[in-house]
């Protein structure tokens, strides 16, 4: 079998008599989506497109009624708003299934300054505004342009951190799992997030503008070689582009905490979030199929093909009830089709 890797996506090469398959979504899942895609199709001759769009492009997708999309990977859970549009256009019910688990690493280049930081700092050095004092959440914009001013203990480096765009979901879990996290050892932030989250949210999620976090696209391949090229710069992406390139860049410590595949599992390192597949209930069968194959023991278990690649395996009792819930949502299609004259 040959598959050809296109600028946004990989079409796993098979007959070409049936529609493919059409899955969108996540730039994080698309080396897992991409392997599981080429495993399926050479076991089934099934043809399978899966394209590289970020979370948020591919929820738009997968909820505009499309028909020609078939799920959507997701390195966050679907936001409301979104499943109101997949109701609303008629992609419901939608079905939500755990891939797996991922760590979202700061990394810089080999030859880089070490450098140790934790949540708090990364709030400092990152928030387009800040508390007036730890009592006094009047905003002010931030004052920090160096790490050194933060702690003097950290490098007399200019703050310069690449990050994916707002459409990214793993944009969306590094703010709400490290950027919280950070703004929440401010007492009046804290109180902030019990008496009006939806203001707490909205400051806490204003990152900034002005060269501190630059928005770097949704390909973490690029992302490397863009640390690669500045030693300085420090880059916000999925563990596996880590677990792939340590010949090039090195994950950063957050909380004394090194990113890895033991530490993402076990909880400890501080910034992990569950990667997703949604399809519609009631897809067709190689959908189906395509799904089963990526919840397989011999896929996503541990030591399966996919940890090989950076994926951190669900639970065994998860993974299992995962795929019985996919494999009663098929038998109930079977049913349905059996029952059409």
């Amino acid at each position: 079998m040959i598959a050809a890797v296109l600028a946004t996506g990989l079409w796993a090469c098979a007959p070409r008599d049936r529609p493919p398959v059409r899955i969108v979504g996540s730039s994080t899942i698309f080396p897992f989506a991409a392997k599981v895609a080429e495993t399926y199709t050479r076991r089934t001759s099934v043809p399978i497109v899966v394209e590289q769009t970020g979370s948020g492009g591919g929820h738009k997708l997968f909820c505009s009624g499309d028909a020609s999309i078939d799920a959507t990977t997701s390195s966050r859970p679907q936001k409301p708003a979104e499943s109101a549009i997949c109701a609303a256009n008629g992609v419901a019910p939608v079905i939500e299934l755990p891939l797996g688990f991922d760590g979202i690493v700061l990394a810089r280049s080999v030859d880089a300054v070490p450098i140790r930081l934790d949540t708090v700092t990364l709030y400092h050095a990152l928030a387009r505004k800040l508390p007036t004092s730890a009592t006094d959440c009047t905003p002010v914009p931030n004052p920090y342009s160096r790490w050194s001013q933060i702690d003097p203990g950290l490098p007399d480096e200019p703050i310069e951190i690449f990050g994916p765009p707002p459409t990214s979901g793993t944009r969306d879990a590094f703010v709400e799992t490290a950027m919280e996290t950070g703004a929440r050892r401010f007492p009046c932030l804290a109180a902030m997030e019990r008496d009006t989250p939806s203001l707490f949210r909205a400051r806490v999620h204003d990152l900034r503008e002005d060269g501190a976090w630059i928005n770097s696209g949704e390909n973490d391949n690029a992302m490397v070689r863009t640390l690669v090229d500045s030693p300085a710069a420090i880059g916000v992406l999925g563990f596996s582009f880590l677990n792939q390139n340590t010949d090039k860049v090195g994950g950063i410590a957050i909380g004394g905490v090194v990113p890895t595949s033991a530490t993402i599992r076990s909880g400890t390192y501080p910034v992990v979030r569950t990667l997703y597949l949604y399809m519609k209930d009631g897809s067709a069968a190689d959908v189906r199929g395509y799904g089963m194959e990526f919840l397989s023991d011999e896929a996503s278990g541990p030591g399966g093909y996919l940890e090989e690649i950076g994926l951190i395996p669900l639970p065994d009792a998860l993974r299992t009830a995962t795929r019985q819930r996919l494999s009663d949502a098929d038998k109930a299609e079977s049913r349905i089709e059996g029952s059409e004259p």
